[in-house]
């Protein structure tokens, strides 16, 4: 099955029904969200990394956000250990500025924006994509910097095949993981559960007395992926992921007493769950005619709480959305897609919003031309939002392949971002009149198969902010802002004999138009590496990532120092059932921050985890 959609993709795009879809998954070279369709990875014009569950297999992440800090262009930046917020930026925008999928479905939070990746758990996972640059022409709103779709873990298809992982580690680390998958020529299921617990670590130094314990995290995450053939030309499924559980943290801040006029400290956590539905509908009309139906729910749900007060704040939002997307084969040099996407946006909370509800419909239509000499793509979007009326984007490139092993294409993106609830309509600190954030990219790439052993990308891009959204006097926001992103990414791939690398390189400039600082912490050069060996049934792997300095703030005050991460993982396949693995991170202890705190008049940076180790234990029995 794998070895012919392989070779269907040599004249990508492909429509595959979801069997083979589920199949395309599994493999390195293909991508699905650069046009919501399987396609291979050198036919798309967007500068894209993928991530396979052999590649999460061999990295062995800490989480998605660890995943993400080796694409080149993406930086990371926590306040604190695991289940912290996590500050996601491609290519110098706001995590906001980023679109987040699980298996199609949008599961941002509408107020904050923010996506929680911090909280989903890489057992549930089967691929990551990274898709660098503006997808909005495709995807709408949110899709400046680029887009990170999820795709939760699936079967292998024919038999049971179960599952059980265990894992120990540092700061009373705890993991459990059980899975079961199978099916036949028509149907197909995985199930998966998952509890990942950490004592963690104090994440604040000089701070409250009431901050000086460690932040605990706990994960319950569960899993479904179901399928059905009905015939060779119709097939439906469903995919649920659901993540909930705790995360404490520590609020330098404290808490204000509006009657005494003094702050106080915390013990705050929130309660979180981080849920997405989908089902679809795939059929193959005519031979020329693919259609693809999909309905999902999402919801993002944040309970935050003090054990040393009452304070309580709830900030629960919900999504529903309806996307019909429609695949032509008009010849052998061209290719159509045109479709439909509607979604709503509801907010349950503790605070009363001016408005609590809105809905975005769209349509779309992209074209791709493939040719001997050259190939093109042109596609626009237009979006009619109930809160900010209508938004079009284009998006347009040409691909000119120089030999049979190298390409040069050039694109121009447009892209936007539609204001948040809090933006809007938070009570006296919005601003309902907001108008979406708005950009233009420009990019020129270079792929190159250098040699059998070697494979080359690199990307010169520009991307201009307007009407950003930054907040004025009285903490009200306002579209005042104005930005230019240029940067430069490279990532190689090479073998050496048996042994294989890794590269990933960004060199980026990010401006603030108006005042000419550096936008905050965006650090201007970022390198990561990996290096693997497979020794039959053992493994080795190091990884080493380096961060540039930045600053924390927009007046570029508050510099947060450059550092150097090394990491180490071993594996051992004791049997063909049982396989062990030891990972340990931060090798050299490295003391590090990537984002800052005010106490008492100064600053001070959230600590980072230390030197840490991981021990686990698959058991993958046959039945």
């Amino acid at each position: 099955m794998k070895k012919s959609v392989c070779a269907a993709l040599l004249c990508a795009p492909t429509f595959l029904l979801a069997a083979e879809r589920d199949d395309a998954l599994k493999l390195p070279d293909v991508l699905i969200s650069a046009s919501r369709q399987v396609e291979s990875r050198t036919a798309t014009s967007a500068a894209n990394t993928v991530f396979t569950r052999a590649d999460i297999d061999r990295l062995q992440p800490s989480g998605v956000t660890d995943l993400l800090a080796r694409v080149p262009g993406v930086q990371v930046a926590p306040t604190g250990g695991r289940g912290s917020l996590p500050g996601i930026f491609i290519r110098g925008t706001k995590a906001a500025q980023t679109l987040v999928l699980v298996d199609g479905v949008r599961i941002a939070n509408a107020t904050s924006g923010d996506s929680g990746l911090q909280f989903l758990d890489v057992d549930q996972i089967e691929r990551v994509e990274v898709l660098r640059g503006s997808r909005s022409a495709i995807y709408g709103s949110d899709a400046i910097g680029g887009v990170i779709q999820i795709f939760t873990r699936r079967g292998d298809g024919q038999g049971l095949q179960p599952r059980l992982r265990l894992a120990a580690g540092s700061n009373q680390t705890w993991q459990r993981s059980l899975g079961l998958s199978g099916g036949d020529d028509a149907t197909r299921f995985n199930l998966g559960a998952n509890l990942d617990e950490t004592a963690g670590i104090d994440s604040t130094g000089p701070s409250y007395a009431s901050d000086g314990d460690h932040d605990a995290y706990r994960n319950r995450s569960l899993n479904l992926n179901l399928s059905h053939a009905f015939n060779e030309r119709f097939e439906a499924g469903l995919n649920l992921l659901d993540s909930r559980g705790r995360s404490e943290y520590d609020n330098p801040f404290g808490r204000f007493d509006m009657a005494t006029f003094q702050s106080f400290g915390q013990k705050p956590y929130t309660d979180f769950t981080v849920s997405s539905l989908g089902t679809y509908l795939d059929a193959q009309l005519t031979e020329a005619w693919h259609s693809r139906l999909e309905l999902g729910h999402s919801e993002n749900r944040d309970d935050k709480r003090d054990k040393l007060s009452d304070e309580r704040f709830v900030f629960n939002t919900y999504r529903d959305q309806v996307i019909w997307q429609n695949d032509f084969v008009v010849d052998e040099h061209n290719n159509l897609l045109a479709g439909a996407d509607w979604y709503q946006d509801r907010v349950h909370a503790s605070t009363d919003f001016t408005e609590d509800s809105r809905f975005n419909r769209a349509v779309f239509i992209q074209h791709r031309f493939t040719g001997e000499h050259f190939s093109t793509e042109l596609g626009v979007r237009r979006d009619q939002n109930q809160q900010f009326g209508g938004q079009t984007t284009w998006s347009g490139s040409v691909t000119v392949p120089v030999n049979v092993d190298n390409d040069v294409l050039l694109s121009y993106s447009e892209g936007f971002r539609a204001p948040t609830f809090n933006d809007l309509y938070y009570p006296q600190y919005s601003n309902p009149n907001l108008d979406p954030e708005r950009s233009k990219s420009y990019e020129l790439q270079w792929r190159s198969q250098l040699s059998k052993e070697s494979r080359l990308e690199a990307s010169l891009y520009r991307t201009d902010l307007r009407d950003a959204i930054i907040f004025g006097a009285g903490s009200i926001p306002r579209n005042v802002a104005s930005a230019r992103i240029s940067g430069f990414e490279l990532g190689l791939e090479q073998q050496w004999g048996e042994w294989r690398s890794q590269l990933g390189l960004a060199l980026i400039d990010p401006r603030d138009r108006d005042s000419g600082h550096t936008l905050a912490r965006r650090a201007r050069r970022t390198l990561s590496l990996d290096l693997d060996r497979q020794f039959e049934r053992f493994s080795l792997g190091g990884s080493w990532q380096a961060v540039s300095g930045s600053y924390d703030d927009e007046a570029n005050r508050n510099a947060l120092g450059g550092y150097g991460l090394l990491g180490l993982r071993g594996g051992w396949a004791a049997s063909d059932e049982v396989r062990l693995e030891l990972k340990l991170d931060n090798l050299l202890d490295k003391p590090y921050s990537r984002a800052l705190y005010s106490f008492d008049g100064s600053q001070y940076g959230y600590r980072e985890e230390g030197r840490t180790w991981l021990l686990s234990l698959t058991w993958t029995p046959s039945l």
